[in-house]
């Protein structure tokens, strides 16, 4: 649905509707120089992020876990034409495969703070990406680009068909500025100012091995049973214990994203990658 760069960024967007539930959205973007690393805590800097996104007018960290960096955070978005401000409780947390990253965020529960009729509260989010080093467009064959590849889909409440039509009008819009965000904030962060607390739990991430992930292919391609269950829930145990019930889950959903997005750069197959999510989404319920 959009293809279009600038001279140190790419950007390439594609939707997919499904019979039910909201449209869904996969990009890949080519940020020149720039580390995974940087191009990681970037995202994930609230902080810096009201500096640049002119959607976010708040952000506030609720819940922080240091041993997991998984945190809980309070969004309010305002969209330009088509949508009035909508509310987010997002839990996220990043995982690290080689030298790819990989960060969940998911609509989650929380009755500590009731919803209110203004603005309204989207429930059904869920937004990741995975982050890692990238060849050059510039042809040297040199790794000093970052790519980008993110999963998004959330439901606001509005008819789909407007959605759809609000998301294209406004895409690049939102898009190209990411990119001077970036290199704003690479300067800052050169200049050795501290980092934010968002930041630094970007840097606290959960270790998983290609052959974890690979693994996840296979099983997708078959019925689950007890053992691969137990198996995925060894690997959250410790969030378990750090932060409740409502960090633990965001695993068993992220899933899919992490084999959506890492096992090649190509788009993996809508069978593959959305039976996975089914799979994933089928034993959150269970927990």
């Amino acid at each position: 649905m959009m293809d279009r760069s600038t001279p140190n960024m790419s950007y390439k967007a594609w939707r997919r509707d499904p019979e039910t539930g909201p449209p869904q959205y996969r990009s890949r973007t080519l940020f020149e120089d720039a580390t995974a690393e940087m191009v990681r805590d970037f995202f994930w800097d609230d902080e810096f992020r009201v500096k640049w996104d002119d959607m976010l007018i708040h952000a506030e960290t609720l819940e922080e876990c240091p041993t997991t960096g998984a945190m809980v955070v309070h969004w309010v978005r305002k969209f330009p034409f088509f949508c009035s401000d909508r509310e987010y409780i997002i839990g996220r947390r990043i995982w690290k495969s080689g030298c790819s990253y990989y960060c969940v965020t998911k609509g989650i529960p929380y009755p500590s703070m009731p919803r209110s009729k203004k603005p309204r509260r989207v429930d059904q989010y869920y937004s990741s990406w995975c982050i890692r080093p990238a060849e050059s467009e510039r042809g040297d064959g040199q790794l000093t680009a970052c790519e980008v590849i993110l999963f998004h889909h959330e439901d606001m409440g509005i008819p789909w068909e407007l959605a759809k039509l609000g998301v294209r009008q406004g895409m690049w819009g939102a898009v190209k500025k990411i990119e001077p965000g970036l290199r704003a904030y690479q300067k800052e962060r050169s200049s050795g100012s501290s980092l934010s607390r968002c930041a630094l739990n970007a840097q606290i991430n959960t270790k998983v091995s290609t052959d974890y992930l690979r693994t996840l292919e296979t099983d997708s391609t078959t019925s689950s049973n007890e053992g691969d269950e137990n198996e995925i829930l060894e690997v959250d145990a410790s969030s378990k214990n750090s932060m409740g019930k409502n960090i633990p889950k965001l695993l068993v959903v992220g899933g899919a994203v992490l084999l959506a997005c890492s096992l090649d750069r190509g788009l993996l197959t809508k069978a593959v990658i959305f039976g996975v999510a089914r799979r994933f989404a089928n034993m959150g319920r269970r927990l």
